[in-house]
């Protein structure tokens, strides 16, 4: 299996806005949020990920197939820390270590404070982000809640290339 991860250019867009509605889907039952006359969830940031500094947007792809997206931000609540604004892989990839494999190459993508938020109600975004985040750190890492966010939080710090836990060596990686 061939797995490269690239940055979203903005000549891919529409594609991205594609995938995002999938993601939205998957996340109505936790978030209440509706469709909207013309069928759509729609995503009122996507534009900012190509006008605004401080958000990268990446596709993962397998064998040449898109299998997922990760969107980041920076400078959230804890300061000037990165956080996944967004990450999503198709069901047809799910359960195949892509998720792992694609967190890992963010965090060493983006070296720095990393704060990583999950929704109260989504307990399996919760379980997944702790393992994921224990796994890459080597459980260096805090886990909070503020009052401005429902949800726990998980803070650490990514060294850049290579820093987490036996990784950088099982993806194939191509960066634009």
């Amino acid at each position: 299996m061939d797995i490269e991860i690239d940055k979203v250019g903005v000549e891919e867009k529409a594609v991205l806005r594609c995938m995002l509605e999938l993601y939205q889907h998957d996340h109505a039952e936790w978030d209440d949020q509706d469709l909207d006359e013309h069928g759509l969830y729609g995503y009122r940031y996507l534009d900012h990920y190509w006008t605004e500094h401080g958000r990268h947007a990446y596709f993962i792809r397998v064998d040449g197939r898109l299998a997922g997206f990760a969107m980041v931000r920076d400078g959230t609540n804890t300061g000037d820390a990165h956080h996944f604004a967004e990450m999503f892989i198709v069901r047809k990839y799910r359960r195949q270590g892509l998720a792992r494999r694609l967190a890992f190459r963010v965090f060493d993508l983006l070296p720095g404070k990393w704060e990583v938020r999950q929704a109260e109600r989504n307990v399996e975004a919760q379980a997944f982000w702790r393992a994921i985040i224990s796994e890459y750190t080597g459980g260096d890492y805090t886990e909070v809640r503020k009052p401005d966010w429902d949800g726990p939080m998980q803070v650490f710090e990514s060294k850049g290339e290579g820093s987490g836990q036996r990784h950088s060596a099982k993806v194939a990686r191509r960066i634009r």
